[in-house]
């Protein structure tokens, strides 16, 4: 028996644990190609499978269902990596909230804003689409918003509290319209469509939000308890 045990824990390798992490790699980037391609309601497992060329049995072993598959790629995608560490726990992130100069948080928040669109870009549409059909992505849908929107207000959080923001320009506003102009879809109009280039997008972005957001003049009185930069 001990010996058994122990064969067991032989077999289950490293490489044998690369392997796996390599399928599961391609079968994610099958299916976006194939979401990307098809959109979500037409893609079937079946069809992930074959594109990854792998069993469809090793694609339900790895996913669960299409819903899952779906939701382990954006979770992939939105991040970088497989590592299970939300965004707010992020290096690049906390970095940004570090910045003490206001206009370059709102600079590197146009940058890392940029960098994740090209990775996001095409599979948010996907979810956004299949969220008015498919229940299951509706609550993936839900769950972007509210993330996406919080994410943004702890930087304006972090741009008020150092008395930046322009005057008579409250956080939730402030954060409505950072939300707005680092929404994808609003990507999806200027680099999709119109054709952009995304570092067309990220200056106009880093710009527009240095404008709409900040006190240019630099008159108004700091708030209680707040220096200014200089």
């Amino acid at each position: 028996m001990n010996g058994a045990v122990k064969g067991r824990r032989r077999y289950e390798s490293p490489k044998r644990r690369e392997q796996a992490a390599a399928t599961r790699r391609e079968i994610l980037e099958a299916a976006q190609r194939l979401f990307e391609r098809r959109g979500y309601g037409a893609t079937t497992m079946a069809a992930i499978a074959e594109e990854a060329g792998v069993a469809l049995k090793t694609v339900y072993v790895a996913f669960e269902t299409k819903s899952g598959l779906l939701r382990a790629l954006w979770n992939l995608l939105l991040r970088g990596d497989e590592d299970d560490v939300p965004v707010p726990e992020r290096d690049w992130y906390r970095a940004v909230l570090a910045e003490p100069d206001a206009e370059q948080q709102l600079r590197q928040t146009a940058r890392g804003s940029r960098i994740v669109k090209e990775r996001v870009g095409g599979i948010f549409e996907v979810i956004r689409v299949a969220a008015s059909s498919e229940p299951d992505i509706e609550s993936l849908w839900s769950r972007i918003r509210t993330e996406f929107h919080a994410v943004l207000r702890e930087i304006v959080e972090s741009v008020d509290g150092k008395g930046a923001l322009a005057p008579g320009l409250g956080v939730e506003r402030a954060t409505d319209i950072l939300w707005s102009l680092s929404h994808p879809s609003l990507w999806e109009l200027l680099v999709r469509e119109r054709g952009w280039t995304p570092e067309d997008y990220e200056t106009w972005c880093a710009d527009t939000s240095c404008a709409q957001l900040l006190d240019q003049g630099g008159t108004s009185p700091p708030r209680p308890g707040v220096e200014r930069a200089t």
